[in-house]
């Protein structure tokens, strides 16, 4: 591209929504971008670079936080790739958790479906497992790390 471009086509130059672009903007992930003197956002080359690896790490499933490490290091001339690499392979076993506690859901669902009639009758082992005073397992947001032990 020639010159700054607006928010508007940076969006779509790089898949990143501008209200995601304008996010990362205000949670500092990205520097705020320069204005003409109207007001509108213009975005250059290294802006619309950082934008595609925000996406590209996002689309890997890195959390916002993995992101600004790994912006930092891309950034870093001087940076070792044992940081990357340990960053990586951290994500890669996060992952890993993830799915495993995803197929344990998929196999609990899947017996209690099992188990159900699916008939006109009322009774539903799924509604009644639902129901059970189980005790509750801890949730993280999505992309967050477990505490550390």
């Amino acid at each position: 591209m020639s010159g700054p471009v607006t928010i508007g086509v940076a969006a779509k130059a790089t898949g990143v929504s501008a209200k995601m672009i304008r996010y990362y903007e205000e949670i500092g992930l990205l520097p705020p971008a320069g204005r003409t003197t109207s007001g509108y956002r213009l975005y250059g080359e290294e802006d619309l670079h950082a934008l595609r690896f925000v996406r590209r790490s996002r689309d890997l499933g890195f959390s916002v936080e993995d992101i600004a490490g790994l912006l930092a290091l891309w950034q870093d001339r001087d940076r070792a790739s044992a940081q990357v690499k340990a960053l990586a392979l951290h994500h890669v076993a996060d992952l890993r958790r993830r799915i495993a506690e995803l197929e344990a859901m998929a196999r609990t669902l899947a017996s209690l479906a099992d188990h159900c009639s699916g008939d006109a009758r009322p009774d539903c082992p799924i509604l009644d497992d639902l129901a059970a005073a189980h005790a509750p397992a801890p949730r993280r947001p999505v992309g967050a790390r477990p505490p550390s032990r």
